[in-house]
């Protein structure tokens, strides 16, 4: 597919998801410019998450700060600073823990976002070294921590690990493991992502989960809903020290006040509704499962089941172009868009078997209005588009 193709279809797409009336999730990469705007303008209006006549921020201050704080809190550590994007905070947690550790090894999963998503950039940029404990899609054992052959600086803990479907340990196991990495004299960095979303499967509150690490990154815009930025929370001196490594990396930006601002509305709107995503995702993935068996599919897979957070991974036996059309086909046709875009899933992911395409689901607001009738019923539709 040539890039004006690429356009072409990316346009065909957005104008199906605006167009739906009924998604499971509404995100505000589908909308304009102008609707962006408008969002954060009515959610400043609101006057609940900071004083519209603040001053802006300059290099950091400002709403940012209060950010930073209010994060903090949240979490239960000493301090939190804010940053442009996720990857540049991991790597400025790695890189500060390896100085302190005086060790330049971290352990994490294949499946991770440095190892796919990153371009190398540990060892590119930060002059660190990655090993992993285990291939399978999971989480590592305490004993695969504890049995290493070889000594690492920093365990990364990604929660949940999102290329292997979203999935999270059980609380004991999460707890043995971090004891596993103590035992090495290994530090603990959680790579949350998507944290805000854990605690229904833990059964624990925010603080109890980012208690058991040295350090935690969140992000604004994936579960919240922000414009964009993550947060690096921890100790005071490691805090300190990485706000030092942000300038240096070209993170000390201007002036964050949209992203600071869209991160503090998500706070307040998105974090305490997540439960309940959560909750209803599990209805959704047993209803689509039900639905797939229905329609006669004659092999599929809805992975983890039930979900371990609002998202989860749907696995179907045709080629991504096939999946990808008939999805766009029930958004233009019905209203309904059921599924988003497909592709070949990470490699080693969950025994993924050869000629299966996976698309990540997501329940979030919009997907409370849909019972597990709607869902089988836009299942049953969507089965018919691929004959």
């Amino acid at each position: 597919m040539t890039a004006m193709d690429e356009q072409e279809q990316r346009r065909r797409r957005l104008a199906a998801w605006r167009g739906s009336h009924r998604v499971l999730a509404r995100r505000s990469t589908d909308g304009t410019v102008a609707e962006g705007i408008a969002a954060l303008a009515a959610g400043i209006g609101a006057g609940s998450v900071h004083d519209p006549d603040d001053a802006v921020d300059v290099y950091g201050g400002g709403v940012v700060a209060d950010l930073e704080r209010r994060v903090a809190g949240l979490l239960g550590t000493e301090a939190a600073a804010f940053f442009p994007t996720g990857t540049m905070a991991q790597q400025v947690a790695l890189r500060c823990w390896a100085g302190r550790t005086g060790n330049a090894t971290v352990a994490l999963h294949p499946l991770a976002h440095p190892e796919l998503h990153e371009e190398g950039s540990l060892g590119a940029v930060s002059g660190l070294r990655t090993v992993h404990l285990t291939s399978a899609a999971r989480m590592p054992s305490a004993d695969e921590v504890r049995d290493h052959p070889e000594p690492f600086g920093t365990l990364m803990l990604e929660l949940p690990l999102r290329d292997a479907g979203f999935v999270l340990p059980a609380w004991d196991e999460l707890e043995a493991v971090v004891a596993a990495a103590r035992e090495r004299d290994a530090v603990v960095h959680l790579d949350g992502a998507r944290l805000w979303e854990c605690g229904p499967h833990f059964g624990r509150g925010l603080q109890e989960i980012a208690a058991l690490a040295d350090s935690v990154y969140v992000s604004f815009y994936k579960s919240l809903d922000g414009l964009s930025g993550a947060v690096l929370a921890g100790p005071d001196a490691l805090v300190e020290e990485a706000r030092v490594w942000r300038h240096r990396y070209g993170g000390q930006l201007f002036q964050q006040y949209p992203a600071a601002l869209s991160a503090l509305i998500g706070l307040d709107r998105e974090l305490p509704r997540l439960p309940s995503y959560v909750a209803h995702a599990k209805v959704v993935a047993g209803a689509m499962a039900e639905g797939f068996a229905a329609a006669g599919v004659p092999w599929f897979r809805v992975h983890p089941e039930p979900p371990h957070t609002h998202q989860f991974q749907v696995w179907l036996p045709y080629g991504a172009e096939v999946l990808d059309e008939a999805s766009l086909r029930q958004a233009e046709e019905t209203g309904v868009t059921l599924f988003r875009r497909w592709g070949a899933g990470a490699a080693g992911a969950a025994g993924l078997p050869p000629g299966v395409s996976v698309t990540e689901v997501t329940v979030a607001g919009a997907g409370l209005e849909w019972s597990a009738g709607d869902v089988r019923e836009a299942v049953g539709v969507f089965v018919g588009l691929l004959e």
